[in-house]
């Protein structure tokens, strides 16, 4: 309650919606660019697990299982 006190007598009863509002948009705003960084990072890390997948079968067919009892 002192904080808001505070705020309407230091930039009045209009100036608290303004920042109010701004305030919103930049949490939102960051919001968004959060999720987009998790979006990127997590199709990155399911391209890569997909590569080292394939990369795994490609030496698992490649193998002899006759080479393992020398």
């Amino acid at each position: 309650m002192m904080i808001l006190l505070v705020a309407l007598l230091l930039f009045g009863g209009k100036g608290v919606p303004t920042i109010a509002r701004t305030l919103g948009k930049s949490v939102r705003e960051f919001r968004d660019a959060a999720n987009g960084i998790k979006d990127d990072l997590s199709s990155n890390v399911g391209e890569f697990r997909n590569e080292v997948q394939e990369q795994i079968q490609e030496v698992k067919k490649r193998m002899d299982p006759e080479d393992f009892g020398k």
